[in-house]
């Protein structure tokens, strides 16, 4: 039974003052536990019910902390039934918080079409931060953090995932990935065949008790991966950006024309593509596909 407190707020039944309805995107711990907000643990406290990726990893915490608030599964294989459930209670007055596994919610984590969704209707969307281990991996790994890209995680298959750096190779701003663990080796070479040597970052199991942050060229850390085998837990990568007169190699470039052409690019269209994704003089390129082309 909803009762009222001596300053007239209404409480919640768990005792907590009720929270205006809405969604509340609510950042959790991405590995200490202790690492959570007061004010994230308010909100869990006084919601009236909390989506979960997974309800099973979040009862740790939520057991962890006292909290008995209800909970329900939301995840990427949520029909949209089950979203509109969540949206037709907050539209009814209620308070719902959204949380994933570990860390922010949407930052690869599910949530992004229940947000759009909410705000469409012109529903009360509020961000509780706190703890990322994009930004955790960041601001320890010593690259420059005026201009930055999270790029998520790399495609599994090879030439798709060099298709994607080879994308980023010109971006003028340190990028971050995620990645698991067991494609790290292979990742780390094929950013240090298409983006260049550059000096990298890896970060893995942030603020758990094997933390580790590792540093040198993406070359050095592919080599260093491939001896040691994939480690275990969770990977972030840093890769600083490129320097002002950094370009792809001969062979680097010759790989991704051929790779165009084989595609069915025109050899135009593969030199205005390949010059826009590496920052490299158009006619240069041009030139070197005409020549790669037979032409």
């Amino acid at each position: 039974m909803v009762k009222d407190d001596p300053s007239g707020r209404e409480k919640s039944s768990g005792g907590e003052p009720r929270l205006p309805p809405g969604l509340y995107i609510v950042a959790t711990p991405i590995g200490n536990l202790r690492d959570i907000t007061l004010r994230a643990l308010d909100v869990l406290k006084a919601v009236d019910v909390i989506a979960c990726e997974d309800t099973r990893t979040s009862r740790t915490l939520l057991s962890h902390y006292g909290i008995n608030t209800a909970t329900v599964p939301y995840h990427d294989h949520s029909d949209s039934r089950r979203r509109d459930g969540l949206l037709d209670r907050v539209a009814a007055g209620e308070a719902v918080a959204l949380v994933s596994d570990a860390g922010t919610p949407l930052i690869s984590d599910p949530g992004f079409k229940l947000v759009r969704e909410a705000r469409e209707k012109g529903l009360r969307v509020e961000p509780v931060p706190g703890p990322s281990s994009v930004l955790a991996a960041l601001c320890a790994a010593g690259a420059p953090t005026d201009r930055f890209l999270f790029a998520g995680f790399s495609p599994t298959k090879t030439k798709a995932r060099k298709d994607t750096f080879a994308e980023l190779r010109a971006t003028r701003a340190t990028l971050v990935f995620m990645e698991s663990a067991k494609r790290l080796p292979g990742a780390l070479a094929d950013m240090a065949e298409v983006l260049g040597d550059r000096r990298a970052v890896v970060a893995r199991e942030i603020t758990k008790l094997h933390e580790t942050f590792r540093a040198g060229t993406l070359g050095e850390l592919a080599a260093a991966y491939a001896a040691e085998g994939p480690p275990r837990g969770e990977v972030v990568i840093v890769v600083d950006p490129p320097g002002e007169d950094e370009g792809p190699s001969e062979e680097t470039l010759d790989a991704m024309l051929r790779d165009a052409l084989a595609s069915g690019d025109s050899t135009r269209d593969a030199a205005d593509r390949i010059a826009a994704e590496t920052g490299l003089p158009r006619r240069t390129v041009y030139q070197r596909a005409l020549a790669l082309s037979g032409r």
